[in-house]
C-alpha cells in the first residue's frame, strides 16, 4: 500500500480511493482487517513516556528534608556514631520504598481506569455492521458516523446526511462545519475547508455519514499535534488544599526545629546529636505523604466505583460526590428498565400497496436507524428496537428485509431535540414516500387535518396518563423531491398514520434508591423528553413527586421569568418535554441557589449541561461519545440506583480521607510536643532520632494506609450532604487533633517523669514504646464516629487489624531482639514495665471512645429533611 499520509485525500474521487485502499462500500473482510491491524498497528495516539519505576523510586530521595537528614547522618558517622548512620539510612530507604509503593499504586490505578474508558465505533465489514473498539480501526475500513460520535480516525466521506462536525479542537473554528462528499480539486486547502473530510478527535454534532478510513493513529491530523495534547494529570481541589496546608505547616515545624536546636545548644548538648534530632523531627512531623495518601484513597475509591459500574473520568468527582444535593436524572433507561415493548397501536384506515400492512406498520418498518449484525442481534436505540422487533415478530425477519430493500431509503432528516421528530424518504414505485415519526405534539403540528389532530391528541393523552411513551406517525407521497431536503419543505401537510404506545417499566431498585436519596438529604429530579402525563405517572410510581412539588413542561419553563423559576426550582420534581439547553438552565438555577447538582445525559446536546453540572454523569450504554467526553463520570449500566451507590461510596471515601488526616496529624503533633516540651520541663531528650524515624515509618505509615479500607458508617446515607467548601478539620476534627495530641504528649512525658523518678534504667525504651502504642490505640478508636464495638465490630477492617498487629510485633522486636536493641539503643523491658506501657497507652483508646459519648451532648447532629410522600401534586400542566 502507498504511504497514505502523503496523499491529499480531499482531491481524490471516492472510487479512486476505494481502488487505492483495495476496499469497497461493503468494507474489509475480517481476515484483511486483521492483517492490516498487524501492519499499521492500533489506531491510538502515542502517550508521553511514563516515568520508569526506578526513576519514581529515586524521586523519593529528592525531598529537601531527606537530603538534610542524610547529610546529618553522614556527619554523625564521621564523628564516630556509625550505628546511627546505618540505621537512619536503612529507615530512609524503607521510607522511600513505602513512598514509591504509594505513588506506583496510584499511577497503576489511574492507568487501569483510563483503559476502561473504551470508545466504540460502528464499521461495515463483510457487508454487515459491526461495533468494534476504535483502536482496532485500519485504513480501508468503512465507518458509520452519527450525531454524538467522536470521529475515530481521519475519514474521507462518501455519504452524508445533514452532517455537521465541530472541528474547534483542530481548527479553532467554534461554529460546526457542514460536510459534503464531492472531491475538492484546488491545491493545498486548510483543514477547516476540507469539507469532504472528517478528522480524528472532532465531534459530530448533527446528522449521519459513512466514510472511508484513510489515516489512523499518529498519521492522523490529530496525531501530528499529539505531543501538544499530553497533559499532566491535574490535582484535585482536596489534594491542592492539603498540599498548601502541608507547606504552611512545614514552615511552622521548621521554626520549632530551629528553636529546639538553639535551645539544645544553650543547654550544652552535642551539636550533631541535637541537629540530628531536630532534622529527624522535621522529617517525621511534616505531612508530606498526605497528598500521596489522598491520591491513593481517591484512585482506589475510583477503582471500587468501577466495580459498581461507575467509571470516573475526572478524579475530583470522587471527592465531590458526597456534596451532591440534587440528582437531575433522565427517565428512560435510568429510572426505567429500558426494556421497551409495544403495548398499544392505533392505526388509521389507509390503503397501502402491501396487503395486510397498514401505513403505521409500514412506517414502523421503514423509519428507524436499527441495523442487524445478525438476525437476532439488532443494533440501535431501545425505542426503535422495540418497534422494529414488533414488526419482525409479526412479519418474519425475511419479509422485513425484503420490504426494507424494496422501499429503498433515498433521504433522511435525523431526529433533533428541537423538532422532536425524524423523517425518512423512500422510493415508492415512481414516487417518493415521506414518513415522519416523533412526539405526538410535534406530529400534530405538521398534519393539517383538524379531525385527525383531535384523535391524535386524545389518544396520546389517555396513553400518557397510563405511563406509556407515545410516538406518532405521519406520511405523504411526493411526485418529486425538492432540490434541497430540509424540515421546512418536507415536514409539512402530512397525513396522520397512527400511534404507537410503548411501556418501559420503572426499575424496582430505582424506587429503593430514591427513598435512600431523600433520607440522605438528596433531591431526585426527573428530566425527560416524554409527554408530561407519562413523566408524572412514572414519577408518582417511583416516589419522586411529593406534596407541594411542581411538574413543569419545557414550554412553561421557556415562558417562566428567571426570578420566578429561581423561586420554585427547589420544589420542581419533574421536567417534561425539555430541550438540552433548558437542562443547562436547570443546572445553573440550582447552582445559583447554592446547590451541588449531578446531571445525567446521553446526547450530544447534553454536553453543555454535563460540563456545567458539579457532577456530569454520562450514560455508558446509550450515551454518545460527546456526552462521555464532557462528563465527570460514566454510568456503565445506565441505572439510577448506581448513582446513589456512587454517592454512598463518595461519602465513604471522604470519611476515610478525613480519618487518616486526623490520625497522621494527631501523631505528628504529639511527636512535636513530646520533643519540644521535654526540655522546658527539665526532662532529658525523650526520644532519639532513630526512634522518631521508626515511629514515622512504621507506626504512622501502615495503619494510615489501612484506614482507606474502613467500611461506611451505618448512618452514612442518613446524613445531609457535605458542604463542598467545608474544611477537612471541620466537625470537631481540628479540636480532636489538638486535644488528643496534647493527651498523647502528656501520657508520654508522664511516663518519662515517672520512670526517671523511680530511677528505671529502661525509661527511654518505655517512652518510645508508650508513644508507639498510644498511636495504635488512637487508630483503632478513630475508625468510627461511634464505638467501634457498637458500630461495626472490631474485626470489620481486617487490613487495619493486621497493620496494628504487625506494627505491635515490630515494636516488640525492637524492644526484645538483641541486635535491634543495639541498633535502636533500646533495652528489654520487664513484664511489669510492658504492662505499665500498655496501661498508659490504653488511656488514649479509652479517651477516644469517651469523646464519642460526650460529643453529641455539645455538637448538634445534622438531620436530613425527609418529606412525607402523598399523592397531592402541584401540577403545572
Amino acid at each position: 500500500m502507498k504511504k497514505t499520509n502523503e496523499v491529499l485525500f480531499y482531491r481524490e474521487s471516492i472510487d479512486a480511493l476505494f481502488k487505492q485502499f483495495n476496499t469497497s462500500q461493503a468494507g474489509l473482510s475480517a481476515t484483511e482487517s486483521g492483517n492490516r491491524l498487524q501492519t499499521n498497528g492500533y489506531n491510538e495516539l502515542e502517550e508521553k513516556k511514563k516515568t520508569p519505576p526506578w526513576v519514581l523510586f529515586l524521586n523519593q530521595f529528592k525531598d529537601f528534608m531527606i537530603v538534610v537528614l542524610a547529610a546529618a547522618a553522614i556527619l554523625s558517622g564521621a564523628f564516630g556514631d556509625l550505628t546511627d548512620t546505618i540505621i537512619i539510612f536503612v529507615i530512609i530507604i524503607l521510607n522511600a520504598v513505602v513512598g514509591f509503593i504509594q505513588e506506583f499504586r496510584a499511577e497503576k490505578a489511574m492507568e487501569a481506569l483510563k483503559k476502561m474508558s473504551i470508545t466504540k465505533t460502528q464499521v461495515i465489514r463483510d457487508d454487515k455492521p459491526h461495533e468494534i473498539e476504535s483502536k482496532e480501526l485500519v485504513p480501508g475500513d468503512i465507518v458509520v458516523l452519527e450525531a454524538g460520535n467522536v470521529v475515530p480516525a481521519d475519514i474521507r466521506l462518501f455519504e452524508v446526511n445533514a452532517l455537521r462536525i465541530d472541528e474547534s479542537s483542530l481548527t479553532g473554528e467554534s461554529v460546526p462545519v457542514d460536510k459534503e462528499i464531492n472531491e475538492l480539486k484546488k491545491g493545498d486547502i486548510p483543514l477547516g475547508d476540507q469539507l469532504n473530510m472528517a478528522f480524528k478527535g472532532t465531534l459530530v454534532t448533527n446528522g449521519q455519514a459513512e466514510g472511508l478510513v484513510v489515516r489512523t493513529g499518529m498519521n492522523t491530523e490529530l496525531g501530528k499535534i499529539a505531543g501538544l495534547l499530553q497533559e499532566k494529570e491535574a490535582v484535585t481541589p482536596l489534594q491542592a488544599r492539603m498540599a498548601k496546608f502541608g507547606k504552611n505547616l512545614s514552615y511552622i515545624i521548621l521554626g520549632i526545629c530551629v528553636v529546639l536546636f538553639v535551645s539544645g545548644l544553650i543547654r550544652g548538648e552535642e551539636p550533631f546529636k541535637i541537629l540530628l534530632l531536630s532534622v529527624s523531627l522535621a522529617v517525621a512531623a511534616i505531612p508530606e505523604a498526605l497528598p500521596a495518601l489522598i491520591t491513593v484513597a481517591l484512585s482506589r475509591g475510583a477503582s471500587r466505583l468501577a466495580k459498581q459500574n461507575v467509571l470516573v473520568r475526572k478524579l475530583p468527582a470522587v471527592e465531590t460526590l458526597g456534596s451532591v444535593t440534587f440528582i437531575c436524572s433522565d427517565k428512560t433507561g435510568t429510572l426505567t428498565q429500558n426494556k421497551m415493548h409495544l403495548s398499544e397501536k392505533h392505526e388509521q384506515e389507509i390503503e397501502t400497496p402491501e396487503e395486510g400492512l397498514s401505513m403505521l406498520k409500514l412506517g414502523m418498518l421503514l423509519n428507524h436507524e436499527v441495523k442487524f449484525e445478525k438476525e437476532d442481534k439488532p443494533i440501535g436505540e431501545a425505542t426503535e428496537l422495540a418497534l422494529t422487533g414488533h414488526i419482525v415478530e409479526e412479519l418474519s425477519y425475511k419479509t422485513f428485509n425484503q420490504l426494507f430493500k424494496k422501499y429503498k431509503r433515498v433521504g433522511m432528516i435525523p431526529f433533533d431535540s428541537e423538532r422532536k421528530c425524524m423523517t425518512t424518504i423512500h422510493q415508492y414505485d415512481k414516487q417518493y414516500l415521506v414518513i415522519s415519526k416523533g412526539a405526538s405534539e410535534a406530529i400534530a403540528e405538521i398534519i393539517p387535518d383538524k379531525k385527525d389532530e383531535k384523535i391524535l391528541k386524545k389518544i396520546s393523552e389517555e396513553w400518557a396518563q397510563r405511563g406509556m411513551r407515545v410516538l406518532a406517525y405521519a406520511y405523504q407521497i411526493l411526485d418529486k423531491l425538492p432540490e434541497k431536503i430540509t424540515p421546512q419543505n418536507i415536514e409539512k401537510n402530512l397525513i396522520f398514520a397512527g400511534l404507537a404506545g410503548l411501556i418501559d417499566p420503572p426499575r424496582e431498585e430505582a424506587k429503593v434508591a430514591i427513598a435512600e436519596c431523600k433520607t440522605a438529604g438528596i433531591r431526585p429530579v426527573m428530566i425527560t423528553g416524554d409527554h408530561p402525563a407519562t413523566a408524572q405517572a412514572i414519577a408518582r410510581e417511583l416516589g419522586i413527586l411529593d406534596e407541594g412539588e411542581f411538574a413543569l413542561t419545557g414550554v412553561e419553563l421557556e415562558k417562566l421569568p428567571e426570578k420566578k423559576f429561581l423561586s420554585q426550582v427547589e420544589e420542581t420534581a419533574v421536567y417534561a418535554r425539555v430541550s438540552p439547553d433548558q437542562k443547562l438552565r436547570i443546572v445553573k438555577a440550582l447552582q445559583t441557589k447554592g446547590h451541588f447538582a449531578a446531571m445525567t445525559g446521553d446526547g450530544v446536546n447534553d454536553a453543555p449541561s454535563l460540563r456545567a453540572a458539579n457532577i456530569g454523569i454520562a450514560m455508558g450504554i446509550n450515551g454518545t461519545d460527546v456526552s462521555k467526553e464532557a462528563a465527570h463520570m460514566i454510568l456503565l449500566d445506565d441505572n439510577f440506583a448506581t448513582i446513589v451507590k456512587a454517592i454512598k461510596e463518595g461519602r465513604r471515601i471522604f470519611d476515610n480521607i478525613r480519618k487518616f488526616v486526623k490520625y497522621i496529624m494527631t501523631c505528628n503533633s504529639a511527636e512535636i510536643l513530646v520533643i519540644a516540651i521535654a526540655p522546658f520541663l527539665g526532662l532529658e531528650n525523650p526520644l532519639l532520632p532513630i526512634h522518631i524515624l521508626w515511629i514515622n515509618l512504621v507506626t504512622d505509615g501502615l495503619p494510615a494506609l489501612a484506614l482507606a479500607n474502613e467500611k461506611a458508617e451505618a448512618n452514612i446515607m442518613k446524613r445531609p450532604p457535605r458542604d463542598p467548601d467545608q474544611s477537612l478539620f471541620a466537625d470537631g476534627v481540628g479540636y480532636h487533633i489538638i486535644w488528643m495530641s496534647i493527651l498523647m504528649a502528656a501520657i508520654t512525658l508522664g511516663t518519662e517523669a515517672w520512670a526517671l523518678s523511680h530511677k528505671l534504667e529502661h525509661w527511654q525504651t518505655m517512652v518510645f514504646t508508650v508513644l508507639s502504642i498510644c498511636q495504635l490505640g488512637h487508630v483503632i478508636g478513630i475508625r468510627s464516629d461511634r464505638s467501634v464495638f457498637q458500630q461495626k465490630g472490631l474485626f470489620s477492617n481486617l487490613p487495619l487489624i493486621g497493620a496494628v498487629l504487625l506494627t505491635l510485633l515490630l515494636q516488640l522486636a525492637v524492644v526484645y531482639i538483641p541486635f535491634m536493641n543495639t541498633a535502636f539503643k533500646t533495652q528489654p523491658l520487664s513484664l511489669q514495665e510492658v504492662g505499665i506501657c500498655i496501661g498508659m497507652a490504653s488511656v488514649v483508646f479509652i479517651a477516644v471512645e469517651a469523646e464519642k459519648l460526650i460529643k453529641p451532648l455539645f455538637v448538634k447532629q445534622p438531620q436530613t429533611d425527609i418529606k412525607p410522600e402523598t399523592p397531592n401534586i402541584k401540577d403545572k400542566n
